[in-house]
């Protein structure tokens, strides 16, 4: 048999929340006070639990509590006693704040913020954008209004509206709001507070002239699309010359018409730009109140706004979102934050590993070996090795013969 390095003393589980330890949260649950009506199970024991459903993709809490059973002897090196009854977990998903876990989460971005990867923009730029977005989430119950036509047999399913702002940086959540699918987006840019000079990027669904002139009061430039049906007036052109990109079909100054809380009628100057995408071939026409960076940025910003919709792809694969363990809108709003919790601290190891295996079959490889003792970094760094061109992994066979056509019988 061959000799191997790659056992530990900790099953794969216990490695991973060492990111997120007892000590690291203990001030959060203490100062949220998220312990003091539950004494059957602590926030600890809650959070173990729906970790361990989360990155083993249990799809129920019975298949939560049943597989915790069967860790008889390892739950004590997890900082817990025994496993939860499903009916205690059920009740604590229901009754005990989401926003204690949203705070955990934020807590832990901060923490690993300086290990998460960066993006390939300009550093000026990097640094200070934002890309918003939402995603939806269909429930199998009518938690919450869905949005779209009702269907032609009358029934129609729920669905929870997940608006994120990304910190292009370290493309993490740094801001997360639950409604309800219906909701329109707009109302999320009123939560937006960012320091002066921040770039944020988002669809021709966020449209709202009121917040552009909020963001323009504050400094904070915006990218996005113009509306098909906006009604505006041309002031000025610039003149493109032979330095222009050939993409920038007009960039001109424009003047729009709103109406303010008060509803007295107000004029906002933004900068329009129409730009010819030649790998799509049509044109993008964006608004932006910023007036100093070339054209080309602005559509490149843009651009990078892609960047969350890989995100919510990640998140919907890579963890068990099709069913929630809970039917109400708490006990879903902590399940989303746990499977966002789950993707940073596995984020995190990836980044820092370096590892060159594919995200998605990193989660696969610690949903299989979750409980066993193996070191999670010694196999990312055996698959980087093995990586290399032509260097078949130790004790394999190769299965036919060089310069030999295969036999079928």
């Amino acid at each position: 048999m061959d000799k191997t390095t790659t056992f530990v003393g900790q099953h794969i589980f216990a490695q991973i929340l060492t990111l997120s330890s007892k000590n690291c949260l203990s001030p959060i649950i203490k100062k949220a006070k998220a312990d003091r009506y539950y004494k059957s199970i602590k926030s600890w024991d809650h959070f173990v639990s729906m970790m361990f459903g989360v990155l083993s993709g249990c799809t129920s809490l019975r298949e939560i509590c049943i597989s915790m059973e069967a860790m008889d002897g390892k739950l004590n090196h997890l900082g817990i006693e025994k496993a939860p009854a499903r009916s205690t977990l059920s009740d604590a998903n229901k009754n005990r704040s989401s926003a204690v876990f949203g705070q955990i989460y934020q807590c832990l971005y901060e923490r690993y913020k300086p290990d998460l990867s960066d993006s390939t923009l300009p550093v000026s730029v990097r640094e200070k954008l934002f890309i918003i977005d939402s995603t939806v989430f269909s429930l199998f119950k009518a938690v919450l209004r869905t949005s779209g036509k009702h269907a032609a047999d009358g029934k129609k399913k729920g669905g929870i509206k997940k608006n994120t702002m990304l910190e292009a940086s370290s493309l993490m959540p740094v801001l997360i709001q639950f409604n309800a699918a219906a909701d329109n987006d707009q109302q999320f840019l009123k939560f937006i507070e960012l320091p002066e000079g921040s770039y944020l990027t988002f669809d021709k669904g966020y449209n709202n002239y009121q917040q552009y002139a909020r963001f323009t009061k504050l400094k904070i430039y915006f990218i996005s699309r113009q509306k098909d049906n906006a009604v505006y007036k041309s002031v000025s052109e610039k003149l493109l010359n032979a330095d222009t990109p050939d993409s920038v079909l007009k960039d001109e100054v424009i003047e729009l018409t709103y109406k303010d809380e008060t509803k007295k009628k107000q004029v906002l100057q933004l900068r329009r730009i129409a730009w010819w995408d030649k790998e799509e071939h049509r044109v993008y026409e964006f608004v932006t109140n910023n007036f100093e960076l070339e054209a080309k940025t602005i559509a490149d910003i843009y651009q990078y706004r892609w960047q969350i919709e890989l995100f919510f792809k990640k998140l919907k694969q890579n963890c068990p979102l099709a069913y929630f363990v809970g039917d109400n809108q708490n006990a879903i709003e902590i399940q989303i934050w746990y499977s966002l919790i789950a993707i940073l601290l596995v984020t995190v190891i990836h980044s820092t590993n370096k590892s060159k295996m594919a995200f998605s079959n990193l989660m696969t490889l610690i949903r299989i070996h979750l409980t066993n003792q193996i070191s999670l970094k010694e196999l990312i760094a055996l698959h980087n090795k093995k990586r290399h061109r032509g260097k078949k992994p130790r004790g394999q066979q190769a299965l036919f013969v060089e310069n030999q056509p295969p036999s079928f019988w």
